[in-house]
């Protein structure tokens, strides 16, 4: 997270405040902070997903299971009193921020971009406290030898192409992306909406998420699928910064920002995060093209690497 992106969030200006409720929580010992925690009642999701429940999030504390009980029992309080009788989390504002806790895969990038960073003994102090698993989130690393698309799909993709009616759209530039943004974002909650870790995202809350995929996004690798010239699909990979992310601790300075130019622009290990397409359109080969078009692009930019990220 970006400072400014926390001070939005910490000040209740972000949009998810418009439709619902949160408070965050600090705990101290002799004037110094020990752990965080913050708590937020989902309107959205318990309609979604009929589930009257609370999500705690941004969980961060030393090594001390008292410290854990504490901060629990002040999100605990706080939502009994909102009436919900189910604690979850880490959730936050649904897939599009991460979910989870971290319990393999510390040695790779993902968990420290697109998925909640932790430390191990996060588990073992939560599991204590009588959580239980609600449903597991997996990513994965590709090795280069590996990082290919089996023949049958390339051949499914070639004669999908053949019949006409599905493209794949091709976007040189954030300009062009920022066209049809608006009618990609509106994909979000038809595709993944109903996913355990998803909620329907209000227009706000919409917006909000594509200006901040403006960000980090590579014109290249946002892949876009049309049928008859109507947006029907997604599949969207991101160049991984991590390391120039971890280097500007936050920051968006004028370095910060070269950084991030350059991070973009030479690194070598591609992320993937994000892929839908309409169910009725579903079957019909589009996610073939998707991959075929995308395999292209991956090689052509020369990524060493990949991870696939937060599968639910």
């Amino acid at each position: 997270w970006f400072d400014i992106d926390m001070k939005q969030i910490l000040t209740k200006k972000h949009p998810f405040f418009l439709h619902s409720n949160g408070e965050f929580f600090l705990a101290e010992r002799e004037g110094k902070t020990i752990g965080r925690i913050c708590v937020v009642s989902n309107v959205n999701y318990q309609k979604q997903h009929t589930r009257n429940c609370a999500h705690f999030f941004f969980l961060d504390a030393i090594e001390d299971i008292e410290v854990f009980k504490e901060l629990f029992n002040a999100v605990g309080s706080w939502s009994r009193q909102q009436g919900q009788t189910i604690l979850d989390g880490p959730l936050l504002f649904g897939g599009t921020c991460g979910s989870g806790i971290l319990i393999e895969g510390y040695e790779l990038s993902a968990p420290m971009t697109m998925m909640p960073y932790n430390f191990p003994y996060y588990k073992e102090f939560i599991d204590k406290l009588g959580f239980q698993k609600y449903f597991d989130t997996i990513g994965a690393d590709i090795s280069p030898g590996k990082f290919e698309i089996p023949p049958r799909i390339n051949s499914l993709a070639e004669k999908v192409v053949k019949r006409g009616r599905f493209k794949v759209v091709k976007f040189k530039n954030k300009k062009d992306i920022l066209k049809k943004a608006d009618k990609i974002a509106a994909l979000y909650n038809t595709t993944l909406g109903d996913h355990p870790e998803d909620y329907p995202l209000s227009e706000e809350e919409l917006a909000q998420v594509t200006k901040d995929l403006m960000t980090v996004a590579s014109p290249d690798l946002v892949k876009i699928l049309e049928y008859d010239e109507k947006i029907v699909g997604y599949l969207f990979a991101f160049a991984d910064i991590s390391s120039t992310l971890q280097k500007n601790r936050g920051k968006l300075s004028p370095l910060g920002i070269l950084r991030l130019i350059f991070g973009l622009k030479f690194t070598k290990k591609v992320l993937f995060n994000g892929m839908g397409i309409l169910p009725a359109y579903q079957r019909l080969g589009g996610n073939a093209l998707l991959y075929h078009e995308l395999s292209k692009t991956v090689r052509s930019r020369n990524f060493h690497t990949a991870e696939v990220v937060q599968i639910a």
